[in-house]
């Protein structure tokens, strides 16, 4: 049975966790703000961008608020092989919910969890001389959540058959950093070689961190988003239906 309660319940859930360890709220807090003003400061004084109209430092901000989300969704879904080892995901796959809204109820912690770091990071653009008035700060949540939707259901997906927080951490590990460097991130995505290109337009990442220049760096030269924001947003809301049906199938599938 599909229940709302349920999936407000593992949200809630989700967030007192996260909240509680303080450790990942320091890091959460501490790893963004240190790429973006010691590495991106570093990199402004040996790449010029000035003639594109932009500093490095704000060129990466958009990427910046991509990692964030990046390493928020996918470690988020470390929850599913943590209730895993301790016994409480059995608990709740017997429980009376259908295994649909156990997934939800992961997805959307998740989700809501990454956005929320990352529409915080947006309280450091005026100090980089970024505007973000009212309509972008809600442009930048809407793209956010799709983002963080479409990670998330990829980390969850990937969770699913993993039984060991080590396994897990290799894993992720092994897919978070090459997402993080095929994304436009740190450098425009057409100036990859040809055969490096083909593994970022299949990164979701990598049409998330376009579609935030979009909103942040609208009109800059060779620094602007490289695709249309109709194909940015089709391409991310296709994965996350993709992922999320097929987590969804795995949980069906579980015993």
């Amino acid at each position: 049975m599909f229940s709302y309660k349920a999936i407000y319940v593992i949200t809630l859930r989700e967030f007192k966790r996260f909240f509680r360890q303080r450790g990942r709220l320091i890091v959460t807090a501490a790893r963004p703000l240190i790429w973006l003003f010691i590495v991106g400061s570093g990199f402004t004084r040996l790449i010029d961008t000035e003639g594109e109209g932009v500093r490095y430092i704000q060129f990466i901000l958009p990427g910046i608020v991509g990692m964030t989300i990046l390493f928020s969704s996918i470690f988020s879904t470390i929850s599913v092989v943590w209730d895993r080892e301790f016994g409480f995901l059995r608990e709740m796959l017997v429980a009376p919910v259908s295994r649909v809204t156990i997934v939800f109820g992961k997805l959307l912690s998740g989700t809501a969890l990454s956005v929320f770091q990352g529409a915080a990071l947006l309280i450091v653009a005026p100090f980089l001389n970024l505007h973000i008035g009212f309509p972008e700060f809600v442009a930048m949540v809407f793209l956010m959540f799709l983002v963080a939707l479409a990670i998330t259901a990829l980390g969850l997906f990937v969770a699913s058959f993993l039984t060991s927080l080590e396994g897990f951490n290799v894993i992720m590990n092994f897919i978070v950093l090459p997402m993080f460097f095929l994304s436009g991130a740190l450098y425009p995505v057409g100036s990859l070689p040809e055969y490096i290109k083909v593994f970022a337009y299949v990164n979701p990442l990598c049409y998330g961190v376009d579609a935030f220049k979009h909103v942040l760096l609208p009109g800059h030269g060779a620094l602007v988003a490289e695709f249309p924001i109709a194909l940015d947003i089709a391409y991310i809301t296709l994965f996350s239906v993709l992922f999320t049906f097929l987590s969804a199938l795995v949980f069906e599938r579980r015993k």
